[in-house]
């Protein structure tokens, strides 16, 4: 049966987490919501790749995009889903399909919103950046990324979560001398080298910052260690490994000459770095929207694709239903309840 789009949006969610779409097979679901999209009759559609895009063009002064991923991790035993009283589990209940129900449900729903809408349903997510939907449709069609304010539904239990910190994968790589270990005294153990480096991360207090009311906490960590050659053999090589989750007020460059300056005389090589995201909420539509859902907002740990919005300017923040901890466990789940009270909040502030 074709995808109902005016049913109740717990409903709509297990039926999205019906159609497996684990990360490069997306087809099936793109095809499932393009196809309702395009019956609705009153957006502009548009497809990249396995990304489906609407729009609506009504002249409103202030333009919302609502973007969500349709892409999960690979399923563990958990598609279909199935209901336990108010709780669905499958997997993507929690990220993000119970997400993409909401926006979908109301892009069906609100005949006339106060604000001009753009919806984003995208593909390849949980995967390499490279191959993350938004990458190509920034490439492809960048006119669609114009917003006064996007709204990412990952899940946040039902809070507003702002921004997002930024991440950095480093690494260094410490030399030393390979010998017998009966005659270590001819070598130097590059194993034993780390332990200045592992001394100064564990050491370092975890810096905090406030923006826009939000809390930021850092976290300097090694998070892989590797080296040695035989039992009998005193090694001569050691990787240390290395995630720095930053605060949104520094940048990427800043993020990683802050670890160089923590360890100085060691070369630390850059892996992966991505900048985090501002919160952003001194925008008035920003600003509206914290006010219609609650008044609260609070910082979001971890990256999400917020990152990217805020980076073409366009303040950004995550709302979704479902408890972030579950997302990509056996158990994921996510309350019905909590699906159509945040649908109901979201409708408030586009009507």
């Amino acid at each position: 049966m074709p995808l109902d789009l005016t049913s109740d949006p717990a409903d709509l969610t297990a039926a999205l987490v019906d159609i497996p779409s684990v990360s490069g097979t997306e087809d099936r679901i793109a095809d499932e919501i393009e196809t309702a999209l395009r019956a609705l009759g009153r957006f502009e559609v548009a497809r990249s790749g396995n990304a489906v895009l609407a729009r609506s063009d009504l002249g409103r002064p202030t333009r919302v995009l609502l973007a969500g991923h349709i892409d999960t991790v690979p399923i563990a035993d958990n598609v279909p889903s199935w209901r336990a009283g108010d709780i669905l589990h499958g997997c993507g209940t929690t990220d993000m399909k119970s997400g993409d129900a909401m926006l979908l449900h109301l892009a069906a729903t609100i005949a006339e919103p106060a604000r001009d809408l753009t919806f984003v349903f995208y593909d390849c997510e949980e995967i390499e950046h490279d191959r993350n939907g938004l990458t190509r449709i920034e490439g492809e069609l960048r006119d669609w990324l114009t917003a006064d304010l996007a709204l990412l539904g990952e899940p946040t239990n039902g809070q507003v979560e702002a921004g997002c910190q930024g991440t950095a994968s480093l690494a260094i790589t410490l030399k030393g001398r390979r010998s017998h270990s009966a005659r270590s005294w001819l070598g130097d153990n590059a194993i034993h080298r780390a332990a200045d480096v592992l001394s100064i991360i564990a050491g370092l207090d975890a810096r905090t910052v406030d923006i826009d009311g939000c809390t930021y906490r850092e976290g300097l960590n090694v998070v892989g260690i590797s080296g040695g050659v035989a039992s009998n053999v005193i090694p001569d090589e050691c990787e240390i490994k290395i995630n720095f989750r930053f605060a949104p007020d520094r940048t990427a460059d800043g993020a990683v000459a802050a670890v160089r300056d923590l360890l100085p005389g060691y070369d630390v090589r850059v892996l992966d770095v991505a900048a985090g995201a501002l919160p952003g909420l001194s925008a008035p539509a920003a600003a509206e929207f914290v006010a219609a859902a609650g008044g609260t907002a609070v910082a979001k740990f971890g990256w999400t694709d917020v990152a990217r919005f805020a980076a073409l300017g366009i303040p950004a923040v995550n709302y979704g239903p479902g408890d972030p901890s579950l997302a990509h466990t056996r158990e994921e789940h996510v309350s019905r309840t909590q699906i159509r009270e945040m649908t109901e909040v979201l409708r408030r502030f586009l009507s």
